[in-house]
C-alpha cells in the first residue's frame, strides 16, 4: 500500500514524462517523413490556400502529353495543365461565393445535349434515349476496369463545370454595358477628323553625344515607373557547346569504305553465315538489292531532270553517260557514290486525260493516302472493259469525254472528261508515267498501275530534254567511337579548366564560342539555338546552384558546359537589365528639350526654316486611327490636334519619333445622330467579348499563388 500511495503522489510527474515521450515519438516521425515541410514537398502549387497535389498534377500532365501527341514536350504539358488548374481553382472560388450550382436535372439536360447525336444513345427512331444512357452507365459500373466509370464521372463533371463557367461569365457580362454617351463618344472618335499642317523635328537630328544618359538617371526612371519594370525570378547563364561531329579522318575513312564498294568485294551473308563474293557497284546488275545492302537510302525509280539534282553535282552526273559512276563525294551530311542507270529524253510537262477502271485489290487515293478500293469487279473484267473502251476510242477519239464521265472511277476528274491537265510525268505511278513518256502526243492506249487500268489519251507534251535514272549509295557521315571519345575528353578538360580559372578566358584561349543567355525564367524549356534543354534551366534554379557554378550536360548531339552568371530575385528589375530599354526613352526626353530650345519663329514656315525642314500636311486624321501621313503613328500629337481650334498653332509636342509643332487647318465634326444606341451596342459587345480573359487576369492578379512547378519539372 505504501508503494501504491507513493506512486499516486508522483502521478503528475509520470503523466508529464509519458506526454514528453509521446511528443518525442511524434516529432521524430514528422522529421523522418520530411518534417513540417512534407506537405510542401508534395504540392505543386498553392492558390489562395488550395493545394495542387503533386501526384494528381502529374496524372493530368501525363494525360495532357498523350493528347498533345509526339510533337509536344513535358514542359509544354506542365504549363498547359498549370493554366487549366489555376483557372479552375479561381473560378470554383467564385462559383462557391455566388452559390452557382448545377443540379441533377440540369446535368441530365447537358448530357442529352452532348450525346444526342451518338448512335449508342439513340432509340429505333434516332432520338436520344435516356434509358439507353442509363443502361450504358450501369455497364460501366459493372466493368472490370474501374477507370471506365471514373472516366464517365469526369465527363459529367466537365459538363457541369462548363455550365457553371457559362453562368458565371453571363452574370459578369450582364453587368457590362455601354451608355448612349459611350456610344456618342465612340461615334465621334471614329468619325470626327482634323486636317493639319505640321513641322516634324526628329530626335535623330540631335547626336546621341549631346544627350548622355547616366546610370543614376536610369535608376530614377525605373523608380518612378516601378509598375512597368516588375520581373519574376530569373537566371542568366553562358555556355559552350561541344558537338559530336565527324572529323576529317572519319570522312576519309567513309570515303575509302565506299571506294571499295565500286569493285568486286566479299562479305558475310547474314542469312547463311557464308562469306560470298559480290559484284561491285560499277558492274552489278542488281542495283536495288545492292542499295538495300549498302545504302542508308533505297533506290528511287524515277527520271531526274537536271534541275531536280543538286546544282553542285548535276552537270557532272549528266556528263557521265549510261553506266558512268561518280564518287565517292560529299553532299552535306552524307557521303555518296552515284551510278547513272539509264539515259533518255523526256518531256517535263505532259497534258493527259484518262479513264480509270479499278478492280478488286486495287487502291484508291484519298486525302489520307491510298486505301483499298471498294471495287467488286475482277481484274480480268476490268481489263476487258478497258480494251473495249480503247476499241471505241480508236474508232472515234471524240467520245473520250463522254466515256470518262460514264465509266471512270476517278471521280476527281471524270466530270471533266478525265482531264489531268499538264503534269510532271514523275508525279504519276510508274506504269502511267512510262506510257506517257514512251509514246508520242496523240497516242491512246492502256497502262496498268496499282490504281487499276488507265485508258490514256496523250494530249500534249512540252519541253523534251535529257533525263537520267541515278542509283546512289548514300551513307551518313557519323563520328567514329574515337572521335566521340576525343570530344568527351575535350569537354571534360574545358569543364575542369573553366572551374579553376575564368570561363570566358579559358574558352577564348581554346577558340570556343561562348554564348550568353539572359534572364531565363524558372519554367523556360529552351536555350537559343539549342532547342529543349530543360535540365540546364532546372540546374540554374536549384537552391544550391550559385553564381559562378559550372556544370556539363549531355545533349542529343554532344555536350553543353554552362556557367551561372547571375541570379535575379523577383521584384523591380535592375538597371543593368533595363538599360537598353530605358536609355532611348531618357535620351529622347533630353533631345526633346534641346530641340525645343532651338525652335524659333511663331508660324510653321518660320519654325520649319529655323530647323532646316519643311511644313508637311496630313488630312482626315482621326482619334481612333492616330496615324499622321509622313510621320507614322503619333497618338500624343493627334490627341493634341483635337484639343486645338481651326487656325490655332500648338506648343511643341513630344511625339514618338520627334518634336512636333502643328496647326489645325480644318475641323470636321461628324453630323449628330438622333440616337447612338447602335454605337453603344457595339461598345457593349466589344466589352462583353473580352469578359472571360479580363476576369481571369483580374482574379490571377488578386490571388495569392505559390508556384512550385520548377521544383518538380
Amino acid at each position: 500500500m505504501a508503494i501504491l500511495n507513493k506512486i499516486r503522489s508522483k502521478s503528475i510527474f509520470l503523466i508529464i514524462i509519458i506526454a514528453l515521450a509521446l511528443f518525442a515519438f511524434i516529432f521524430s516521425s514528422i522529421l523522418d517523413s520530411g518534417g513540417f515541410n512534407a506537405d510542401k514537398q508534395n504540392r505543386v502549387a498553392s492558390i489562395n490556400g488550395v493545394n495542387l497535389d503533386r501526384e494528381d498534377f502529374a496524372t493530368k500532365v501525363e494525360a495532357q502529353t498523350r493528347r498533345a501527341g509526339a510533337n509536344s514536350s513535358t514542359t509544354r504539358a506542365v504549363n498547359a495543365v498549370w493554366e487549366q488548374e489555376v483557372n479552375r481553382v479561381l473560378l470554383e472560388e467564385q462559383y462557391e461565393e455566388l452559390g452557382i450550382q448545377v443540379g441533377k436535372d440540369r446535368t441530365q439536360e447537358l448530357l442529352k445535349q452532348a450525346l444526342q447525336n451518338d448512335v449508342r444513345f439513340q432509340d429505333a427512331d434516332g432520338f436520344f434515349s435516356e434509358a439507353k444512357m442509363q443502361e450504358f452507365i450501369a455497364t460501366l459500373k459493372d466493368s472490370q476496369n474501374p477507370g471506365d466509370y471514373q472516366s464517365w464521372l469526369v465527363f459529367e463533371e466537365s459538363l457541369r463545370n462548363q455550365e457553371k463557367q457559362e453562368i458565371y461569365y453571363n452574370l459578369v457580362r450582364a453587368g457590362v454595358g455601354a451608355t448612349l454617351k459611350d456610344g456618342e463618344v465612340a461615334y465621334k472618335l471614329d468619325n470626327n477628323t482634323v486636317d493639319i499642317q505640321y513641322v516634324q523635328m526628329l530626335y535623330t537630328s540631335v547626336p546621341d553625344e549631346e544627350a548622355p544618359v547616366s546610370k543614376d538617371e536610369i535608376q530614377e526612371y525605373v523608380n518612378d515607373h516601378k509598375d512597368e519594370f516588375q520581373t519574376e525570378e530569373t537566371r542568366s547563364i553562358r555556355f559552350v557547346k561541344f558537338v559530336e561531329e565527324a572529323s576529317l579522318e572519319d570522312e576519309n575513312a567513309l570515303k575509302a569504305e565506299l571506294s571499295k564498294l565500286r569493285n568486286e568485294y566479299t562479305a558475310r551473308n547474314g542469312a547463311t553465315g557464308v562469306t560470298e563474293t559480290f559484284a561491285g557497284f560499277d558492274k552489278t546488275e542488281e542495283i536495288e538489292d545492292f542499295l538495300i545492302d549498302n545504302s542508308d537510302v533505297p533506290f528511287v525509280d524515277r527520271w531526274f531532270f537536271k534541275k531536280d539534282l543538286p546544282s553542285t553535282n548535276a552537270d557532272t552526273l549528266f556528263a557521265l553517260g549510261k553506266g558512268g559512276v561518280y564518287g565517292p563525294y560529299k553532299d552535306g551530311r552524307y557521303m555518296n557514290l552515284s551510278r547513272v542507270v539509264d539515259v533518255r529524253k523526256m518531256p517535263d510537262s505532259v497534258k493527259t486525260s484518262h479513264i480509270l477502271i479499278d478492280f478488286q485489290g486495287a487502291v484508291t487515293n484519298t486525302a489520307r493516302g491510298p486505301i483499298p478500293s471498294s471495287a467488286t469487279r475482277s481484274k480480268e473484267d476490268a481489263k476487258k472493259l478497258a480494251d473495249s473502251l480503247l476499241s471505241v476510242l480508236k474508232r472515234n477519239k471524240n467520245k473520250f469525254e463522254d466515256l470518262a464521265k460514264e465509266f471512270s472511277t476517278d471521280k476527281s476528274n471524270s466530270d471533266n472528261g478525265g482531264d489531268l491537265d499538264y503534269q510532271n510525268p514523275n508525279l504519276f505511278a510508274a506504269g502511267y508515267r512510262d506510257f506517257i513518256v514512251d509514246n508520242n502526243e496523240g497516242t491512246i492506249g492502256i497502262a496498268e498501275t496499282n490504281f487499276g487500268y488507265h485508258v490514256i489519251n496523250i494530249v500534249d507534251q512540252k519541253n523534251v530534254q535529257d533525263v537520267i535514272k541515278v542509283a546512289t549509295v548514300v551513307k551518313e557521315i557519323l563520328p567514329s567511337d574515337k572521335t566521340i571519345s576525343n570530344i568527351y575528353n575535350t569537354t571534360q578538360k574545358f569543364e575542369l579548366a573553366a572551374a579553376e580559372g575564368d570561363f570566358q578566358t579559358v574558352a577564348t584561349e581554346n577558340g570556343y564560342a561562348v554564348r550568353p543567355v539572359q534572364r531565363i525564367r524558372a519554367m523556360d524549356e529552351t536555350l537559343p539555338g539549342e532547342g529543349a534543354q530543360r535540365t540546364v534551366v532546372q540546374w540554374a534554379f536549384e537552391e544550391d546552384t550559385n553564381v559562378g557554378d559550372i556544370k556539363r550536360f549531355a545533349t542529343n548531339d554532344g555536350y553543353i558546359v554552362a556557367q551561372v552568371t547571375r541570379r535575379t530575385p523577383a521584384g523591380t528589375e535592375r538597371v543593368e537589365d533595363v538599360s537598353l530599354q530605358v536609355t532611348p526613352i531618357i535620351r529622347n526626353m533630353k533631345k526633346a528639350e534641346i530641340i525645343k530650345n532651338k525652335i524659333s519663329g511663331s508660324t510653321l514656315s518660320e519654325i520649319a526654316q529655323s530647323q532646316g525642314t519643311t511644313v508637311k500636311t496630313a488630312g482626315a486624321v482621326s482619334m481612333n486611327a492616330p496615324t499622321i501621313a509622313g510621320a507614322g503613328n503619333e497618338p500624343k500629337v493627334v490627341g493634341a490636334a483635337f484639343g486645338l481650334k481651326e487656325g490655332e498653332v500648338s506648343s511643341p509636342i513630344e511625339g514618338s519619333r520627334g518634336v512636333y509643332v502643328i496647326e489645325v487647318v480644318k475641323v470636321s465634326e461628324a453630323p449628330g445622330l438622333e440616337n447612338y444606341a447602335a454605337f453603344a451596342g457595339q461598345q457593349a459587345q466589344k466589352s462583353r467579348a473580352a469578359v472571360s480573359t479580363k476576369v481571369l487576369n483580374a482574379l490571377k492578379e488578386a490571388a495569392d499563388i505559390e508556384d512550385n512547378r520548377a521544383t518538380f519539372y
